[in-house]
Formats: C-alpha cells, sequence, structure tokens
C-alpha cells in the first residue's frame, strides 16, 4: 500500500484513541481561528488528491466552519403571515448540507477564484470543520493545462451556488435507476415540466 492508502485507512477509524485525540485538539484549534481561513496545507492529503487537488501553483485551499443544527425560518417574532401549513418556524431542516452551504460561503468570499470541491475534517457539538478546494482560473498553470481547462471557462463561475459541486448535487435528487425517476431529463422541475405540458407538433 502506498503512502496514501495508510493516511486514508487512519481516517477511517475515527473512533480509534489517536483520531479521537487529534480530532479533539484539531477542533480546539479551529474554533480559535477565523470562521473563514486559508489553510497552509491540507489536513487530508489523501482525500484532496481524490477530489482533484494538486499540490502546485493555481490550488488553494480554504477552512470554514459551519453553526450545526437545523435551519430556522428566519421571520420577525416568529410571524410567518401566512397559511397555517406554512406557520412552523423551529422544527425545519435545510435542504442543502452543511457542506453545501460551506463551499457557498467560501464563493461568495473568494469571488475571483472557482470552487473545486471539499470534504470534511472535523466537527465538535456546535461546529463543522470543512476544507474547501478553490482553483484561481487565471493562473497560467491552470489555463494551460488540458485537463483543468475546463474550470476556466465563463459557464463554471460559482459552480456552488447553482448546484453543480459534488456536494450540492447530493441534495438535488440526480442519479440513475428507478429510484431517481423523479429527476429524469435534469432536474425536479424538468421533470414534472415534461410530463404535465401538452405539445403539439403543429400550430393550432
Amino acid at each position: 500500500m502506498g503512502a496514501y492508502r495508510y493516511v486514508s485507512e487512519l481516517w477511517r477509524k475515527k473512533q480509534s484513541d489517536v483520531m479521537r485525540f487529534l480530532l479533539r485538539v484539531r477542533s480546539w484549534q479551529y474554533r480559535q481561528l477565523n470562521v473563514l481561513h486559508r489553510a497552509p496545507k491540507s489536513t487530508r492529503p489523501d482525500r484532496a488528491r481524490r477530489l482533484g487537488y494538486k499540490a502546485k501553483q493555481g490550488y488553494v485551499i480554504f477552512r470554514i466552519r459551519v453553526r450545526r443544527g437545523g435551519r430556522k425560518r428566519p421571520v420577525p417574532k416568529g410571524q410567518t403571515m401566512g397559511k397555517p401549513t406554512n406557520q412552523g418556524v423551529n422544527q425545519l431542516k435545510n435542504q442543502r448540507t452543511h457542506q453545501a452551504i460551506a463551499e457557498e460561503r467560501v464563493g461568495r468570499k473568494c469571488g475571483a477564484l472557482r470552487v473545486l470541491n471539499s470534504y470534511w475534517v472535523a466537527q465538535d457539538s456546535t461546529f463543522k470543520f470543512y476544507e474547501v478546494i478553490c482553483v484561481d482560473p487565471f493562473h497560467k498553470a491552470i489555463r494551460r493545462n488540458p485537463d483543468t481547462q475546463w474550470i476556466t471557462k465563463p459557464v463554471m463561475k460559482h459552480r456552488e451556488m447553482r448546484g453543480l459541486t459534488s456536494a450540492n448535487k447530493k441534495s438535488r435528487g440526480l442519479g440513475k435507476g428507478r429510484r431517481y425517476s423523479k429527476t429524469n431529463g435534469g432536474s425536479r422541475w424538468a421533470s414534472w415540466h415534461r410530463r404535465n405540458v401538452q405539445k403539439f407538433h403543429r400550430k393550432r
């Protein structure tokens, strides 16, 4: 086994004495830092490389913390001003994962960079910590490499805002097979629209 394989095996055993101690110390350390800060290097190099990271110019990693828990509806005094079916305020859950929210917040702060992917690094009772891999689309090392040219195109601006990153896609219900029949054709709306709109061959 290569070195990265050993590292990934360590991360798989999160309940081992070594990892429990490491994660507890790291959570404390990350809590002392800013909400969003640049990481000098990846905490999980094996995971980062599997998600497209390379230790070369043009790649940068940001670490961010997100508060855990559900999503409270942001209404004044808990008044939704609507029908009883929509009066819930407290026990609501977010449609997207904490990881997707973390990517979006990094993308907002680092507007000139492209969000490639992200992965979990630590969590405690209050926060979850993620590392987000970003790419500089104007760096020559990225633009001249055929493998990474795709992310420099204008259509890839703010992928994280439009549900195109891996973490975002998980909450969109996309996939193949009978379990994903509700999103055939790209999205839940597209599938519904195709089945519910009448089409004619000629104008009547």
